[in-house]
């Protein structure tokens, strides 16, 4: 009993470690940006802005303050990531067994890479089309002046959906690897598939026009294709595996 006690102190132990030595490796990556690039990374997200010439203003006293210290502290979350990534597995990774770990170590960059390139994808390509219709074609005749902080906030709701749109594949090859779709369930689906990506297209998307819905689903329904993609060649490779071993045990 007094084992397990320990065991459980080591682990909450561990825990706390890896807690404040993330949360120290925030701060301190924050602390660096904010005195280093935190201009610069603020005048690259409001460039579609200014490409425009619409001004980007503030309205509170402190408002411009408060708002680099946000961006400071995106940009020492992206900076201490990988920090915080080897301290949680150096924490779970004792837990698992051999083929988890392997498949953990590959499947998570391949999900950090996937959730980058869906937010430099909604940056180049998304976003610009976005702002222009939402600022140009909607409002024409008028001077929109866009606060600083009401932006910031734009750009993170728009942005982030995007890079966890774009986990669609991976989370079909966990799903197909565990047995609970295949690649022929997803094609049967794929009409109510279509459906599913517009209505989450139209709840993630800050802005209410269709435009910006229509930037979002149409990835969303070429994902869901390359999940399909995915989930064949899993299938397929693990009934092959699967012929393989009965071949062999029917020769035992």
């Amino acid at each position: 009993m007094d084992g397990k006690t320990m065991s459980l102190a080591g682990h909450l132990g561990e825990l706390r470690r890896v807690v404040i030595v993330s949360t120290i490796a925030l701060i301190a990556c924050a602390i660096i940006a904010f005195f280093t690039f935190g201009d610069q990374l603020l005048a690259f997200l409001t460039r579609p802005l200014k490409e425009l010439g619409v001004p980007v203003i503030a309205t509170r006293v402190g408002e411009a303050f408060i708002t680099k210290i946000k961006v400071s502290l995106l940009a020492g979350f992206i900076l201490a990531f990988p920090v915080m990534v080897w301290q949680v597995l150096g924490f779970i990774l004792p837990a698992l067994n051999r083929g988890e770990r392997r498949l953990l170590l590959v499947l998570f960059p391949l999900s950090v890479t996937l959730f980058a390139t869906g937010v430099a994808f909604a940056y180049f390509t998304v976003f610009p089309l976005t702002v222009r219709f939402l600022l140009i074609l909607v409002t024409e005749g008028l001077q929109p002046m866009i606060t600083v902080r009401d932006y910031l906030s734009f750009v993170l709701a728009f942005f982030i959906p995007f890079g966890l749109v774009f986990q669609l594949p991976l989370a079909v090859f966990v799903l197909t690897r565990m047995g609970l779709v295949t690649p022929r369930w997803l094609v049967k689906k794929r009409k109510y598939a279509l459906l599913v990506n517009f209505i989450l297209a139209a709840i993630l998307t800050p802005g209410s026009d269709v435009i910006s819905q229509l930037m979002m689903a149409m990835p969303m329904v070429l994902l869901y294709e390359a999940g399909v993609l995915v989930s064949y060649l899993v299938y397929r490779l693990s009934r092959s595996k699967m012929n393989k071993v009965s071949m062999v045990e029917s020769n035992t």
